[in-house]
């Protein structure tokens, strides 16, 4: 009975993995597609709220200003989010590039005081702090960076879930025998 419950748990597991692996290739094969898609669904719920809330202020005879303030706030929320939500994204990736880089930056200064103090990781240092720069520059230089990175972390970790539910069904598997 256990097992049974264990196995299409497992197989749940891997056909939600899948779709993952499906939203993650979305992701970087087209992420202004999924962004379009992402701002357009969160945008309408944002509005959505918005309309309940205006509907929850007339309803209570004009005496929750709360109610009135929220929804008006939400809707322009959520209009902002529809058709401006390139611009946000971009912003988004200038600062964590801006960010990135520093980083690497600050980290090769610090590469220069191992190498002077004869550090054997300042040559590792060294070659992760370009590396963090060059991506630095990538993601500034990208539009879709961010999200093409966000996919592949999502196909990672969908792929590595899948293994984990397969190698698990077996010792489930082994355990039954």
């Amino acid at each position: 009975m256990l097992e049974n419950f264990l196995k299409k748990s497992s197989w749940t597991d891997i056909v939600v993995s899948l779709i993952f692996v499906l939203f993650g290739a979305m992701l970087v094969m087209n992420p202004e597609m999924v962004q379009a898609m992402i701002a357009i669904l969160l945008g309408a719920v944002f509005i959505a709220m918005g309309v309940f809330r205006l509907i929850n202020y007339f309803a209570s005879g004009k005496m929750d200003n709360y109610s009135l303030a929220t929804g008006i706030v939400a809707m322009i929320v959520g209009i902002v989010i529809m058709f401006c939500s390139g611009i946000i994204l971009s912003i988004f990736r200038i600062i964590i590039a801006i960010w990135i880089i520093y980083s690497g930056i600050i980290n090769l200064q610090t590469t220069i005081i191992w190498k002077d103090f004869k550090s054997r990781l300042w040559l590792l240092s060294l070659i992760l702090s370009i590396l963090m720069i060059i991506a630095g520059i990538f993601i500034l230089a990208n539009n879709g960076a961010i999200l093409q990175t966000i996919g592949v972390m999502i196909i990672a970790y969908a792929i590595i879930n899948i293994i984990e539910n397969i190698i698990f069904m077996k010792k489930i598997e082994n355990y039954g025998d």
